[in-house]
Order: structure tokens, then sequence, then C-alpha cells
């Protein structure tokens, strides 16, 4: 947790701006992948699973984390990617995931060949009797949420032992939703049990500003809620404690979905995301990508120049660690993702 006085002072907007941390999960590879990874890996392996692919984009931060993070728990990585437009950030995390990936690496021709790609690769990982879990694009189911259900609990511990003051306005980026429903219920439960969110006098619990950077209906207010709500369910169900699921109306009081910031669409840069960009570099010693921190970072200033409810704190999704070196010992990458590398080494940068 640290606050941004550098950037406040940039800004001149005369609030108070904090950033959660999550940039610094891990050493090897940061970020908000590593909370969903650490329950969707336990799961994998108490199913006896040697295999586990990871789905989404070919510049997937999920994909990247688990080809650097699998190993590391005994599991053997995959990945079942469709294209997206070309960006630095995006052609880094493929290269280091064909690289460190250890088994199978699918290239879908769209994003709508998924659901596809998935059961195939389920189809083929059975007949070759591979022990395989394929997981969901950004670990989006409950169980994933569970690893941001913590996070929020933790951020409201470390409001009640005096880190940072109690936030108005939370903004996160929202892609596969996983991070956003797992606050959502963390919060909830905290502003329920006094811990850290208590409302006093006036003042309202928490507002969690979701940013979206993937278009509707990924991240439509009826996919989170009922996400969030599931993850509350299973927790409820784990916990032996029917008191701990929440309702949607209950959810849905503190959360705020923001589309101002997608531009284009997925993966395309925005000018307002390569300020944000530029001003965390030079102001929060900070670096971003334009395709998920650019954007809820330049949300967080558009608070912040607003004098939106504050305090604000900004979500920190992306690593900062460095990608580690590429090895070359990789598997052949396939036909499609060799020319999308091609292209990207000579595209307009992105982000």
């Amino acid at each position: 947790m640290r606050r941004l006085r550098g950037l406040e002072a940039a800004l001149g907007a005369g609030g108070e701006l904090y950033q959660k941390c999550d940039d610094l999960t891990s050493e090897v590879y940061g970020g908000n992948k590593v909370r969903t990874l650490e329950v969707l890996f336990g799961e994998a392996l108490e199913r006896g699973s040697t295999h586990v692919y990871a789905t989404g984009a070919f510049g997937s931060n999920h994909a990247t984390a688990t080809s650097l993070h699998a190993p590391r728990v005994g599991l053997v990585p995959g990945a079942i990617l469709y294209p997206q437009p070309h960006s630095e950030s995006a052609r880094r995390n493929l290269e280091v995931t064909i690289d460190r990936a250890s088994c199978h690496l699918r290239a879908l021709p769209h994003w709508s060949a998924l659901p596809f790609g998935m059961w195939s690769q389920a189809r083929n990982s059975k007949k070759t009797l591979q022990r395989a879990t394929i997981m969901m694009p950004g670990g989006a189911t409950p169980l994933g949420a569970l690893g941001y259900v913590s996070a929020g609990l933790e951020l409201a511990e470390q409001v009640h032992a005096g880190e940072l003051p109690r936030p108005a306005t939370i903004v996160v980026a929202a892609g596969s939703n996983t991070t956003t429903a797992g606050l959502l219920v963390g919060i909830a439960l905290a502003v329920r049990r006094g811990l850290g969110f208590r409302p006093n006098g006036l003042a309202k619990p928490p507002r969690l500003v979701a940013v979206r950077v993937t278009p509707w209906p990924v991240t439509s207010k009826a996919r989170v809620l009922g996400l969030a709500h599931a993850a509350s369910l299973l927790l409820a169900k784990l916990g032996g404690d029917a008191r701990l699921a929440c309702t949607r109306a209950e959810l849905g009081a503190l959360l705020q979905l923001d589309g101002s910031q997608l531009g284009p669409g997925y993966g395309f840069g925005t000018d307002a995301g390569r300020e944000a960009t530029r001003l965390f570099e030079a102001h929060a010693h900070g670096s971003l990508e334009l395709t998920y921190s650019g954007k809820s970072a330049a949300a967080a200033i558009q608070c912040l120049r607003r004098r939106t409810a504050g305090p604000l704190l900004y979500w920190a999704t992306k690593s900062s660690a460095p990608l580690p070196q590429l090895t070359g010992e990789g598997p052949a990458a396939p036909a499609r993702m060799r020319r999308w590398l091609e292209r990207a080494h000579h595209a307009e940068p992105n982000a």
C-alpha cells in the first residue's frame, strides 16, 4: 500500500490517491492473476491433474502467469489462445507464454472459437490419458474469485490497522470479472462485520468502480453480480456458514461499472490510457500497459480530477516484476502465433 503523492501534486486536484500494490504479489510474476491461480492450482492438484491450460487472448496475463507459476507447484503449463490487437506488452507476454509452456499450445482463429478449443483440448487430453485442468479465461469461476474475496478482506484489515484511511472509491480494471467479483464479496463481508469499512454516521461503504476493458456483455452488471453471488455461495458452503452468502442487491449496491475507458475495444489503446501511463511512469514510478492497467489508471485520474468522493484507491493489477529472459526451449509455436508475432514486431506501438 502506498500513497501517490507525486501524482497528486502533478494533477493538482487536491484529493488523496492511494495504490493497492498487487503488482508485488510475486517476485516471479505478480499482478492480480497470482491470487486467482493460488486457489485454481490447489484445486487442480487436489483433483490429481498433472497439466493445466490457461485460456484467453494471445497477450493474456493469465496465460503468462500460468506458464511461469505452474511449474513451481508441479503442474505442466499449456495455453489455448486467440488473437488480439498488436501491442508491445501483448507480444512480450505471448513470447514468454510460448517459451515457458511445456505442453500443447493451441492458437484459435477468433475468440468465438474458444468454447470449441477448450472442448477439443479436453477431448485430446482424455484420449492421451493426460490428467488436465482447463481454466476459464482469467480464472472466472466462483472458486477463482475466492482469491479476491481474501484480497477485499485484506484491504479491510489494512484500513482497520490504520495503513490508509477508509477509501470512499476503489478503482479496478474489469476484464474477466474475477477480480471485481471477489472484491465485491470481500468488501461486502467486511462492511457487514464492521472490519475497516463500518459506516459511521453519514459515511457510506466504499464504492467499487470497475473499469471495463472488455465490452458488454462480458462485463455486464448481471454477469459481474452473478459471479460474485456464486462465489459467496461457494464460500458459505466451504465455510459451513450460510451467513457468508451475499445477496445480489447487497453486492450491487457497492458496484459501479465504468465504460468510459474502453475505447475501440479490448486490447486497443486510448489517448487517456497513454496519458495515464506517462503520468504514472513520471510521478508514481509505476509501469502500465494499455489493455488493462492504463485504462483503469485513466479512470482513477479522471475521478481525482472530477473530485470524486475520496480518499481514492487505485488497485494495481499489472505485475511490476520484469519478465524473464527467453530460454528458447519452449515448444514450437503454432503458425498462427508465429505470424501474429511477426506482425506485432512491425506494428505501430499500441501499448
